[in-house]
């Protein structure tokens, strides 16, 4: 593999990228986070530009990074503010839709090489669904590369007319190590404490209030885990939309379900959990499936987007909607403990086939190499 050289292609100075972020998604923040940290030791000058907000929770600057705060929003004066950020970059690199449809309108007119990383799938219906082709029309014709986190979003870009699309390297920032059992024990038992689970089996699930995670299957299958005997506790991590709604339905069916909001101990949670659960509509490279598979907790997860692909054959996977293979096979897991020590092995060893933070990190220096190499004479 080619690794490029820490020098801009004038050879005089270090090689500036500049990463553009929209702060929304954790994946993606995380994965900037530890691209800076990679480029940054090899001699890589990098800028993030992302809101204020996504600075103080992921620590941009302290990876070596500069941060410009840049908002989330595509209006002229985010815009401008972010075309001066890139007026003496070697190379753009832009994360997600949103981030990477205003760094093609900031990089207008400039020959400013742009690489995209679609980490996931916009979430759109009618009308917005529409919109949002346009959009990812307009930023992969504009990339000279697009890096897609799963196979059907390599695929997507293809068929929406990306120039080079490629399978991206995405590792996950390595888990804090536990140093032993006793350690994890002690940390399990603060946080199924702290969740009212000391004594119930723990099901754990990760993100937004939204539509798309499925959340209403969720708690459909919650019903049937009331029969059994000690019934399992639902927590759902996260923020959004339908928290009020979400949780008029637990008040009123009385559902054996938590929301405990926004949460920066997510690793902790989920090694606590005796089950995790992924009921999305469409995932790509899930973050919670790649901290519960390296926690070795057994996951239940839908089968769509990139799950199957990420998880192998160490997940058990549902159809999405479907509230009765979800609880069935919950329901069946709890009662089987020898199948969730063999999904606890299996996790494991399905996790050290992912990629290092080193190789993404090197994938993307040999794209950067490509795109900013200097020209042979004739």
């Amino acid at each position: 593999m080619s690794l490029v050289s820490s020098h801009s292609p004038t050879g005089q100075s270090p090689l500036r990228t500049v990463q553009v972020l929209g702060g929304g998604n954790a994946g993606s923040s995380a994965h900037v986070r530890s691209l800076a940290l990679g480029l940054v030791a090899r001699g890589v000058r990098v800028t993030v530009c992302a809101p204020g907000e996504a600075d103080r929770a992921y620590d941009f600057t302290g990876a070596g990074a500069d941060h410009v705060h840049v908002p989330r929003s595509s209006d002229p004066a985010s815009v401008a503010m972010l075309r001066e950020a890139c007026k003496d970059a070697d190379l753009v690199h832009a994360h997600g839709l949103h981030a990477s449809f205003r760094a093609v309108l900031a990089l207008s007119g400039r020959h400013t090489p742009l690489v995209v990383t679609w980490h996931d799938r916009a979430h759109a219906e009618g009308a917005r669904a529409h919109l949002v082709r346009l959009l990812e029309r307009r930023v992969v014709r504009a990339a000279a590369v697009v890096l897609g986190t799963t196979s059907a979003l390599v695929d997507r870009a293809r068929g929406t007319g990306a120039r080079d699309a490629r399978l991206a390297a995405v590792a996950l920032p390595a888990p804090r190590r536990i140093a032993d059992a006793e350690d994890l024990d002690g940390l399990r038992s603060k946080v199924r404490a702290e969740l009212g689970a000391l004594d119930r089996p723990l099901l754990m699930a990760v993100g937004s209030l939204d539509r798309h995670r499925g959340y209403h299957t969720l708690l459909d299958a919650s019903r049937a885990w009331c029969r059994l005997d000690p019934g399992p506790l639902v927590a759902i991590a996260g923020e959004g939309p339908l928290r009020a709604e979400l949780q008029r339905r637990i008040d009123d069916e009385e559902l054996p379900v938590r929301l405990i909001g926004g949460r920066d101990d997510v690793s902790d949670l989920i090694a606590a959990a005796d089950l995790a659960l992924l009921p999305s509509r469409w995932e790509a490279r899930s973050v919670l499936a790649q901290e519960a598979l390296h926690a070795r907790v057994p996951l239940v997860a839908t089968d769509v987007g990139g799950i199957p692909e990420l998880v192998g054959d160490a997940a058990e996977l549902v159809p999405y909607g479907d509230a009765v293979a979800l609880a069935d096979t919950v329901v069946r897991l709890l009662g089987d403990p020898e199948r969730r020590a063999l999904m606890r092995e299996k996790g494991a060893r399905q996790a050290a086939t992912w990629p290092t933070e080193d190789e993404t990190v090197a994938q993307v220096l040999s794209v950067y190499d490509e795109l900013t190499r200097p020209l042979p004479l004739i």
